[in-house]
């Protein structure tokens, strides 16, 4: 055993020698050093892409109507889809893409305090960037007094613009339950959760506590399709008792 072990022990070693290898090989021996760098790159390639797609609007469909509802709880979504659709039967293709798209846009500050004031104030900077842009027309409003206390925006029933001073909002807004167009949409059953509770009620019911309005533009800077707009105003609060 001694022998053996002394062989082994003072065996002649070879030098490494260059192994070569196949282009299989050298593919799989490059992709594994670099295939971060690879990754990386496609990624940012990726977001590069999407974020000039965005910005041109392309894969984006665009909104014929937007309307701001502005409230101290969020609508059910169930609630906001069936009146998106209903609101967009009554209206046209205004950017003639062959589909009439309204969107809402939900605008909640109702709690003040603690963590609710995070997402009161998102909210409410979120609606002056739309008040800014002029996005919206049409507006949902549970308070529309403070509403246009706040933001004096709105236009009054008959088509005027208020003076900048005057917050009187009675002259631009009708309740819900005003205007039979909007009393006889179809719009169904909402179901939604509170505290791991399943809630459903009536979305005409729901929509029948708020007040409508519309947006009023003071200079050249309008919203996108006015008349159009205006147009869809005429047919929602056709027949009330404004």
């Amino acid at each position: 055993m001694a022998s053996e072990y002394l062989k082994w022990k003072y065996r002649d070693v070879k030098p490494d020698q260059t192994v070569e290898l196949t282009p299989r090989q050298k593919r799989a021996n490059w992709w594994y050093y670099h295939k971060w760098y690879v990754l990386l790159g496609a990624g940012l390639l990726a977001a590069s892409i999407y974020l000039v797609a965005r910005a041109l609007g392309f894969g984006q469909v665009t909104s014929d109507y937007q309307v701001a509802y502005v409230g101290s709880t969020a609508l059910p979504e169930d609630t906001v889809t069936a009146l998106e659709t209903a609101l967009a039967d009554l209206g046209s293709d205004c950017d003639g893409d062959g589909q009439v798209v309204v969107r809402v846009n939900q605008y909640v500050m109702g709690d003040t305090s603690g963590e609710g004031a995070v997402y009161s104030y998102a909210s409410s900077t979120r609606l002056m960037a739309d008040l800014d842009s002029c996005d919206s027309y049409f507006f949902l409003l549970e308070d529309p007094a403070a509403f246009q206390e706040n933001y004096q925006v709105l236009r009054r029933l008959d088509g005027s613009l208020p003076e900048e001073t005057d917050q009187d909002y009675e002259s631009c807004c009708l309740s819900w339950s005003d205007c039979p167009t909007l009393q006889q949409l179809s719009l169904g059953e909402y179901t939604e959760k509170v505290l791991d509770q399943e809630i459903q009620g009536d979305s005409q019911e729901l929509l029948n506590q708020l007040f409508v309005a519309r947006r009023g533009f003071w200079t050249d800077r309008t919203c996108s399709y006015a008349t159009q707009c205006d147009a869809l105003w005429d047919v929602i609060t056709r027949g009330s008792s404004q």
